[in-house]
C-alpha cells in the first residue's frame, strides 16, 4: 500500500500541476490583457468624473454673476460699453477673487458684451513671466478667440471648455466660458482662464507611475494638458489622433488597437471634454509575462520538492494508516462499539481521535449542522437585504434627479443628486477612513442641501491647504462640526450668518477648524464642554467625534473649543497626518 500511495500522490500531484500550468498558459494571456485594459479604462473614467466635478466648480463660480442683477440689466439694455467699463471695472476682480476656491487655479476672468466688447478684466499676476491678455481680442497673441466667438454665436447653452497657448508662460491655459442670458437671449458672456496644472494634478492621481501618455482635449479643439511621457514610437499615433479630435472625426470607441499601441477614450456627458490615453501594448502585457515566468519556476520547484519529500512522508503515513483503515473496516462490518487505540501524538493520531469522537457524536453533529445551515441562510438573506435597501435608495434619488432635470427643475435635480451623494458617502462601509478632499466634497453636498432648506441664509467659506487634501481622517468627521455650528451657533443669531471651514497642517498634525459668528458660548458652559464634552443635546456630536479620535490616535488628540459669548465659536479637530497609503499599511 505504501508504494501505491507514493506513486499515486506523485502522479496526481505532478499531473495536476503540469495540466494546470499548461491550461493557464493557454488561457491567461488574453484574460490578463483584457483585465489590464479594463483597469486602465476604469481609472480614466474615475479621472473624468473628478475633472467634471472640477468643471462644475468653475461653472458655479461664473454663474454667480447672475447675482449681479444690475449688471445683467445693463447688458440687456445694451448700455454703452465705455459706460459699463467705468461702472463695472471691478466686477471681474470681485468674481475672480471671491467666487473661486484657490485650488481651482484661476488666472484671469473676462466679461464681455454679446458684441465681444470687453467690460472688465481680472488678471491674478502680471509679470514678464506671468502675463495674460487684457482683452482676448486685442491681437497681442493668438488666444484661440475664434473658438470663443463660434461658441457665443452657436445655440449651445452648456459651458464651453477650451484652451490657448500662452507665449509668455510657454504653456497651455485652460479656458471655461458661459453665456449670460436675459429674457431668453444672450446679452453677454464670461470667460475664466485657469492654470492647466490644476487639471494635471487631478490627472496624476490616476496616472502616477504609469508609462503611457494621457491628455485631455475638447472635441473639435486643441489639447488642454497632458501627463506622462510621449515616446518617439507614440508620437505619430498621438498626432494622428489629436488631429482627428480637432477635426471631429475621431469616432466614439472607448478602446482601439493601434500598431503596438492601445488607445483609450472617455468622453463626458455634460461638457465637451474628452480624456485620451496611449498605452504601449508591451506595458499591458508585462504583468502576464512576469506571471508566466513565476508560474513555470514555481512548477519546477514544487515538482522537485514533491519527489524528494514523498518517500519519507509516505512511509510514515502508511504504517499508521493501514492500522487505522483496518479498524475502520471492522467498524464498518458491524463492530460499532470498537474504537481505534494506540494512537500516536501526530496528525494521524489526531485523525484517529477525531474519528472516535465523530462516532460518539454523529447524531448530534448532524442536527447541529442542519441548524447551522439554516442560520447561515438567514444571515445571507439579511446581508442581501442590507445591500439592496441602500441601492434602492440611491437609484430612486438618481431617478428623481433625472426626471427633475428633464422637466427643468434644476434645483430639485441638484438637491436629489446631493442627497444621493450624501447617502452613498454615509452608508459606504468599505473603509472607516476617508481623505480631506472627499470629506470636503461630502460637506459641500450637505451645505447645498442646507442652503436649499435655509434659503441661503448662511454664507460658507473654505480655506483648504492643498497639501492636506489627500491626508486621511475618520469618515464623517467634518460635517458634524459644521452641523453643530449651524444648529447651536447660528440658530438663534441675528444678522449676517457665516461659517468658515479651514484645513491645514500644523507641524505633523492635520488641523480642521470650523468657525461661526453666532451667539457663542458662555465661559461657564465652555469650561464644562472642555472638560467633559457632555450635554443633553448640544454637544453629542462633539462628544462622539472626540471619543472616536482619542480611541484611534490617543488622548492628546481630539476636539477643542474656543468661543466668546456674542462673538462666535471655533471648534478645532486635531489628528496626526497620515496619507492613504500609510493608513492602509497600518
Amino acid at each position: 500500500m505504501r508504494w501505491k500511495i507514493l506513486a499515486l500522490c506523485l502522479v496526481l500531484a505532478l499531473s495536476a500541476l503540469v495540466l494546470q500550468t499548461f491550461l493557464y498558459l493557454r488561457t491567461s494571456s488574453g484574460i490578463i490583457y483584457r483585465q489590464a485594459k479594463e483597469e486602465n479604462l476604469r481609472l480614466m473614467e474615475n479621472m473624468q468624473n473628478e475633472i467634471e466635478s472640477y468643471a462644475r466648480q468653475v461653472e458655479n463660480g461664473l454663474l454667480r454673476l447672475y447675482n449681479e442683477s444690475e449688471f445683467i440689466a445693463d447688458l440687456r439694455r445694451d448700455a454703452p460699453a465705455e459706460m459699463m467699463r467705468e461702472k463695472w471695472n471691478r466686477l471681474a476682480f470681485n468674481t475672480g477673487s471671491g467666487n473661486f476656491d484657490t485650488s481651482l487655479g484661476v488666472l484671469a476672468v473676462y466679461l464681455y458684451t454679446d458684441e465681444h466688447e470687453i467690460i472688465s478684466t481680472y488678471r491674478r499676476a502680471m509679470t514678464p513671466r506671468h502675463n495674460y491678455p487684457a482683452d482676448l481680442y486685442d491681437g497681442t497673441q493668438d488666444a484661440n478667440e475664434q473658438k470663443l466667438k463660434d461658441y457665443v454665436a452657436s445655440d449651445d447653452t452648456v459651458m464651453l471648455v477650451s484652451s490657448y497657448y500662452n507665449i509668455y508662460r510657454e504653456k497651455s491655459i485652460a479656458r471655461f466660458a458661459i453665456k449670460l442670458f436675459q429674457s431668453g437671449r444672450v446679452v453677454g458672456y464670461a470667460v475664466c482662464d485657469v492654470d492647466e496644472k490644476a487639471l494635471r494634478y487631478l490627472m496624476r492621481k490616476y496616472t502616477e507611475g504609469g508609462e503611457g501618455y494621457v491628455w485631455i482635449q475638447p472635441e473639435g479643439d486643441r489639447p488642454i494638458t497632458a501627463t506622462g511621457t510621449l515616446t518617439d514610437a507614440q508620437l505619430p499615433d498621438y498626432e494622428e489622433v489629436s488631429a482627428a479630435i480637432l477635426e471631429g472625426t475621431a469616432g466614439t470607441e472607448q478602446i482601439a488597437e493601434l500598431e503596438n499601441q492601445v488607445f483609450f477614450r472617455v468622453l463626458q456627458d455634460r461638457y465637451n471634454i474628452g480624456s485620451y490615453a496611449l498605452m504601449p501594448q508591451s506595458l499591458l502585457e508585462k504583468n502576464q509575462r512576469t506571471l508566466n515566468e513565476y508560474l513555470l519556476l514555481i512548477g519546477i520547484l514544487i515538482s522537485l520538492a514533491a519527489i524528494i519529500l514523498s518517500f519519507p512522508i509516505s512511509h510514515s503515513l502508511t504504517c499508521q494508516l493501514e492500522r487505522i483503515t483496518g479498524t475502520m473496516e471492522r467498524i464498518k462490518g458491524g463492530e460499532t462499539q470498537l474504537r481505534i487505540d494506540r494512537l500516536p501524538d501526530d496528525e494521524v493520531g489526531e485523525l484517529g481521535r477525531t474519528f472516535n469522537g465523530m462516532l460518539d457524536q454523529i447524531e448530534g453533529l448532524i442536527a447541529r449542522e442542519y441548524e447551522a445551515e439554516l442560520s447561515i441562510n438567514r444571515a445571507e438573506y439579511k446581508a442581501l437585504q442590507a445591500q439592496i435597501n441602500p441601492h434602492f435608495l440611491y437609484n430612486t434619488l438618481d431617478t428623481m434627479s433625472s426626471i427633475a432635470q428633464i422637466r427643468d427643475c434644476g434645483e430639485v435635480s441638484e438637491l436629489c443628486q446631493s442627497l444621493s451623494n450624501i447617502f452613498r458617502y454615509c452608508l459606504d462601509t468599505s473603509t472607516p477612513f476617508s481623505t480631506v478632499a472627499k470629506e470636503i466634497a461630502h460637506l459641500r453636498n450637505y451645505i447645498y442641501v442646507m442652503n436649499v432648506r435655509m434659503q441661503g441664509e448662511v454664507e460658507y467659506t473654505f480655506e483648504i491647504d492643498e497639501e492636506v487634501l489627500q491626508d486621511t481622517l475618520p469618515r464623517i468627521s467634518i460635517q458634524p462640526l459644521v452641523e453643530n455650528a449651524i444648529n447651536h451657533g447660528l440658530k438663534n443669531a441675528r444678522g449676517e450668518k457665516k461659517v468658515c471651514v479651514r484645513a491645514y497642517k500644523e507641524q505633523d498634525h492635520l488641523r480642521i477648524a470650523v468657525s461661526d459668528n453666532g451667539i457663542g458660548i458662555s465661559r461657564e458652559r465652555l469650561e464644562e464642554l472642555k472638560h467633559h464634552y457632555r450635554g443633553k443635546e448640544n454637544s453629542i456630536g462633539l462628544s462622539n467625534i472626540h471619543s472616536r479620535m482619542q480611541m484611534l490616535y490617543g488622548e492628546s488628540y481630539g476636539v477643542t473649543i474656543e468661543s466668546r459669548e456674542g462673538e462666535g465659536t471655533t471648534v478645532y479637530l486635531t489628528i496626526p497626518r497620515q496619507s492613504e497609503k500609510e493608513n492602509r499599511e497600518h
